[in-house]
């Protein structure tokens, strides 16, 4: 059997010709992108963009002004994301740091040393390692892997990993065994959310129709 650094590469260049590029992450700023990236837990794209073009016809979409909104206010406009009071509290947070911290500058907070930044994300109530890096490589272009549950998914059911392992650990195996790239972490995890959705799906998988069949 292949090293496993040749199966993910294997993996990746199948989905690549099958699926095409992607362009992840879609925002017209990395603001944006931090925004969905909070919103987008527990709840389709659909939706967030529905919450995010609230907030782009109330011209709320900078560090500055969405953080002169109240809590209840901001609930209502993100309330097409589901889970929205508990969201809008996640957001909060985020600006409250962002502000406190960086004076509301992305710019300053991204030019942290990689896992400084993450750290710093992490260390607020609400985001999670999944949303953070989701943060530092589509807004912040940090060459950061994303893991979620259609890479543990695709990965157990082609014996990469048992599926008990931990976020870190799997996300460490594609930061060992492939090439630090900003561009190829960035397409890979939107080509496995690809595949996920339209082959190897949570209660059923098309075995027949999946391009990564045999690898």
């Amino acid at each position: 059997m292949a090293e496993i650094g040749e199966r993910l590469m294997d993996i990746y260049e199948r989905l690549y010709r099958h699926f095409g590029p992607q362009g992840w992450w879609p925002g017209d700023t990395p603001f944006e992108v931090c925004v969905g990236a909070i919103l987008t837990q527990n709840t389709s794209w659909k939706n967030v963009e529905r919450a995010i073009e609230n907030l782009k016809i109330e011209g709320l979409l900078s560090p500055e002004q969405l953080s002169k909104v109240g809590l209840v206010e901001l609930a209502e406009l993100i309330r097409p994301a589901g889970y929205y009071n508990v969201k809008a509290k996640r957001l909060r947070n985020f600006l409250d740091a962002l502000m406190k911290d960086f004076c509301g500058s992305l710019d300053k907070l991204f030019s942290l040393e990689l896992f400084e930044a993450r750290r710093w994300l992490l260390s607020i109530s609400g985001i999670g390692p999944e949303t953070a890096d989701s943060i530092l490589l589509y807004a912040g272009n940090k060459p950061i892997f994303v893991v979620d549950a259609y890479t543990f998914r695709l990965l157990t059911r082609h014996e990469i990993i048992w599926g008990d392992e931990s976020y870190d650990e799997v996300q460490d195996l594609f930061l060992k065994k492939l090439p630090n790239d900003v561009k190829l972490f960035n397409e890979y995890h939107a080509l496995l959310v690809a595949v996920g959705k339209e082959c190897c799906k949570k209660s059923s998988y098309k075995c027949q129709d999946c391009p990564v069949q045999g690898v």
